[in-house]
């Protein structure tokens, strides 16, 4: 009896230390649970404070994103110019108030192809269109600019109405060409006053009783002279208006010096001056426009003899270099001061009150043409020398 009771006591007891160990790892595994639930507790929490911040910082954006879009859709109502958005098809999206003041009408949802077909009219300059209102017979000129497609296939185009700057363009262009043509009319009546000059005092000779026969003849010619050169001078004037070619020739030097001579030598006498030719050009002839240069050499002649006082010397070289013919118009009158000498090529400088300031800005162009240049060389009271250095054999085809 006593070892069966013994062996009962065994399983129960083998039992009950199962039933430990079962519940040391139940508790085992609660604490466990309970840490990683503290873990996972912590974790939503960090989370949702984590979220919390993001919704806030997603919150800020959306507000600033709003406010950019009202600072945007302000700035582009205030625009002066127009706006308009394309879609991918090219349909209108959007437009600015300027660009419904310009079109006359909104036409949002509308075709931009079919809207400019029917809108406007291309002019000879790119970008540049005549709109014509349908309700109206005014016509618009506006300009038209458009961006580069975005990634979607979208486009926005710039509207500028430019009626009125365009007018006041041609208003410029128009004025420019007043401009040009009373700086021409001044140059033509520069190259026209000594050689008509010198014909009045030939046909002044004519009226003398004391003329003999001959020497009427002789005036008569001069004058006759004259006038031809004056009628050559408006012709070679003309075909510079016209565009026209200037006419080149072959031009003896020495004949050049001559004719010269013949145009300025009555106004030397008048003035009471003295007047030397020194030619050293050997027979060297060039080939240029013979006007233009013999009129560049006349201003040149008559600012000497206008500077001169009475028994003054003016005198009138050629000389040739190795590479180049140089003229030169020398005076003894009261010479340039440094300060001036430079200005006295500017369009209408002068410093003499009836003088138009056209000579030597002429001069400087008809040389510079034909390849050459112009100096000077002068000092208060030393008198004062233009030289003009033209390529030898070349004229104006530097």
């Amino acid at each position: 009896m006593q070892t069966k009771n013994v062996s009962k006591i065994k399983p129960i007891q083998a039992d009950q230390e199962q039933l430990k160990l079962a519940f040391a790892a139940f508790n085992e595994a609660s604490e466990q649970l309970s840490g990683v639930y503290q873990d996972l507790q912590h974790q939503v929490a960090q989370l949702t404070r984590e979220l919390a911040l993001a919704n806030g910082e997603l919150h800020k954006q959306l507000i600033a994103k709003e406010n950019l879009s009202q600072q945007l859709s302000l700035l582009l109502n205030a625009l002066p110019g127009g706006v308009i958005a394309l879609d991918a098809q090219e349909r209108i999206e959007q437009v600015n108030p300027a660009a419904i003041a310009i079109l006359g009408e909104s036409l949002v949802g509308s075709n931009w192809q079919r809207v400019a077909q029917e809108r406007l009219v291309p002019t000879a300059i790119t970008n540049e269109w005549l709109l014509e209102r349908q309700q109206t017979v005014e016509q618009r000129r506006i300009r038209i600019e458009s961006s580069a497609t975005d990634l979607a296939g979208r486009q926005i185009l710039l509207v500028n109405d430019i009626t009125e700057a365009y007018a006041m363009q041609e208003q410029i262009r128009r004025n420019q060409r007043l401009t040009s043509m009373g700086e021409m009319a001044a140059n033509l009546a520069h190259q026209l006053r000594t050689p008509l000059s010198t014909a009045l005092l030939y046909a002044n000779h004519l009226g003398s009783d004391a003329l003999t026969p001959v020497e009427r003849h002789k005036f008569a010619t001069k004058t006759i002279e004259r006038l031809h050169h004056l009628e050559r001078l408006t012709k070679d004037m003309l075909r510079f208006v016209k565009g026209e070619a200037r006419r080149r020739e072959k031009v003896v030097i020495n004949d050049l010096l001559a004719e010269l001579r013949q145009v300025v030598e009555p106004h030397i006498v008048q003035r009471n001056l003295q007047f030397t030719v020194n030619d050293q050009s050997a027979g060297e002839a060039m080939i240029t426009d013979r006007q233009a240069l013999c009129g560049a050499m006349i201003n040149l002649l008559e600012n000497a003899m206008q500077v001169s006082s009475p028994g003054g010397r003016i005198m009138l070289t050629s000389r040739l270099e190795e590479k180049h013919i140089i003229l030169s118009v020398q005076d003894d009158g009261p010479g340039i001061d440094a300060a001036l000498q430079e200005r006295l090529f500017e369009p209408f400088f002068t410093t003499r009150a009836e003088g138009t300031g056209l000579g030597l800005a002429i001069v400087r162009g008809v040389i510079e043409s034909m390849g050459g240049n112009v100096t000077i060389h002068s000092a208060p009271g030393e008198g004062t020398e233009f030289m003009i250095r033209l390529p030898r054999n070349r004229g104006d085809q530097s």
